[in-house]
């Protein structure tokens, strides 16, 4: 088990660095959405190319930044429910639902998604639109947004073991551990 911990500790430091990243391309798109939209109405020159990059951009942070989110615990919950349960409850239903749902469909869309983004690759595929951008780089997005979202899915899956076991501190999101100075408050 102590293997599998540092994995998981390397794991959710992969998604952390590329999670931090992806702050900034919220940025990139910020500034090239204004441009763009500066550009197009206030200068009568817009481009395609532009556009798409704004759509490129989002897709990146949405896909790059779901093994962070998940990490976070920042992802989909049904707070209302969730936080009515005991820790090992919760503990118990992240890992059933990670094994039997996030991993294996995160699983199956990589797959997918590796075969589109192969066959983008193989025929240079370009936008269809005039000015447009090559397309395989933001379909390379898929597949690695999904490897990050298994690999951290692992992680969380390794680290509820764990909790269960009595090896790791993990709490659910919300909930302030024992030795947290603010709980006692």
């Amino acid at each position: 088990m102590a293997f599998l911990l540092r994995l998981s500790r390397l794991i959710d430091a992969l998604n952390g660095a590329i999670g931090r990243a992806v702050y900034w391309l919220v940025l990139v798109a910020v500034l090239v959405s204004s441009a763009n939209a500066l550009a197009r109405y206030g200068l009568s020159a817009g481009s395609n190319a532009w556009l798409e990059l704004q759509w490129y951009l989002f897709s990146a942070i949405f896909l790059l930044g779901g093994g962070y989110a998940l990490r976070e615990g920042a992802h989909v919950r049904i707070d209302l429910v969730a936080g009515r349960l005991t820790p090992r409850t919760q503990a118990w239903i992240d890992i059933v639902g990670g094994v039997a749902m996030l991993l294996p469909v995160s699983a199956i869309i990589l797959w997918y998604g590796w075969d589109a983004f192969a066959e983008s690759w193989r025929i240079g595929e370009v936008s269809t639109d005039a000015g447009g951008l090559v397309r395989w780089p933001v379909k390379l997005l898929i597949p690695a947004g999904f490897a990050l979202l298994i690999l951290q899915g692992l992680s969380e899956t390794i680290k509820r073991v764990a909790f269960l076991r009595g090896l790791h501190d993990w709490r659910p999101p919300g909930a302030a551990r024992a030795d947290d100075p603010a709980a006692k408050g």
